[in-house]
């Protein structure tokens, strides 16, 4: 039998950030993983390159049932804590857009930095384990571990969601919080890319590679960013934000012409320039390749002095306000977060720590907190894992 005053079951973002700061405080702290390496998801975000965090990170940029719990860590430990853990480092960064903060070179820089921190401050990380059952006792937690017993006084769940099952995502936290009393909140994929398989479909395919920029809204809430077309139906930035406000079912209307009021910018194609065909216009804004299809497939495209009122009022609508119904989306494969998870309101927004079970702390995606996309997820890990090893 092993004795140890803290173990983290998960050794990503949040359960790296937990050890690192609460070995850091003097807690001996063991932090297993099922997994082969740690930090799996760190090394494959933002294309390779890590988007770590984001400048301007607001409580606002996050999802949840109980909006106000994210507050307190996200104060505590803001990205302006990060940003100077990775200038002490080295790490050389660049601001993307939008105030994105990604990795000169690879995500591995973050990952090697978080490990040397665990490792100066006497984190003991075990790979390759597997947690068989866990119980509680008088002094705190007992393990039954691929490692053998162990029991420790603080039990920290950093297991994250559903997503991207490949790099080894399961519901564990989620079976955890549900033995100790806890409400789970319905799960369902985040950031993640929209299925079409009406008529749009082809139009889809016709189009994959393609992107634009676009302002897509749905339920009352509107991104400005890119989409992409793909084989199964449409994706990019612009997308995966509204996703996770997106409901099976749910119309999302996208303006193609973010910049102009289509109505306005149609009637000054017909005064200025009456004798040029609506597909070269709309050329001179989409790849000419778009600009045709848009054209074959959604009206007559023919000088713009030959269009009717209706027509261009018809034109317009298409324009500023497409609305497509998704089928789907790709769902938990591709997507970059879970939403939903554990009920926030029975967890301590200051310490994380579990108010149906002393000694056991949640932290991370496994609860119902979800960043847009970003880097904002990443400093929900960052600060809920500092948060917790202040009282671990």
């Amino acid at each position: 039998m092993r004795s140890t005053e803290v173990v983290i079951i998960g050794a990503g973002a949040a359960g790296l950030m937990c050890a690192l700061t609460a070995a850091g405080r003097g807690r001996q702290v063991l932090l297993l993983d099922h997994a082969n390496k740690a930090g799996k998801k760190i090394l494959m975000s933002g294309g390779g390159r890590c988007n770590f965090t984001n400048m301007y990170t607001e409580p606002s940029n996050f999802l949840s049932q109980n909006p106000h719990f994210c507050k307190s860590a996200l104060a505590r430990y803001t990205q302006w804590d990060f940003i100077g853990l990775v200038g002490k480092h080295g790490v050389p960064y660049h601001e993307k857009k939008l105030g994105q903060l990604f990795c000169d070179n690879k995500s591995s820089d973050i990952l090697g930095m978080l490990l040397d921190e665990c490792d100066q401050a006497g984190v003991d990380l075990r790979l390759d384990t597997s947690i068989q059952t866990i119980e509680k006792i008088d002094s705190g937690y007992l393990l039954d571990t691929t490692l053998g017993q162990v029991q420790c006084q603080s039990l920290v769940i950093a297991t994250g969601g559903l997503s991207i099952p490949t790099l080894g995502a399961t519901g564990f936290g989620y079976q955890v919080a549900r033995q100790f009393g806890h409400e789970l909140l319905p799960t369902r994929a985040g950031l993640v890319p929209f299925t079409i398989t009406d008529q749009l479909k082809e139009l889809c395919t016709e189009l994959s590679g393609t992107s634009v920029d676009c302002l897509v809204s749905c339920n009352d809430q509107s991104f400005r960013e890119n989409i992409l077309f793909t084989h199964r139906g449409l994706s990019g930035p612009a997308i995966l934000q509204i996703s996770s406000f997106w409901e099976p079912g749910d119309t999302v209307e996208i303006n193609l012409l973010p910049d102009h009021d289509a109505a306005s910018w149609l009637q000054e194609q017909v005064a200025e320039r009456p004798n040029s065909e609506l597909k070269t216009l709309l050329g001179e804004i989409f790849t000419k390749k778009m600009a045709n299809l848009l054209a074959d497939n959604w009206f007559v495209s023919k000088p713009m002095k030959q269009y009717t009122h209706a027509e261009l009022a018809e034109i317009a609508e298409k324009l500023g306000s497409w609305k497509v119904v998704p089928a789907g989306t790709e769902g938990y494969r591709t997507a970059e977060v879970t939403l939903g998870g554990v009920d926030t309101r029975e967890v301590s927004s200051k310490t994380m720590e579990s108010l149906k079970s002393p000694g056991l702390y949640f932290i991370g995606e496994v609860l119902d907190v979800t960043g847009h996309l970003g880097g904002f997820n990443f400093q929900w890990a960052w600060a809920s894992g500092y948060a917790a090893a202040q009282y671990v």
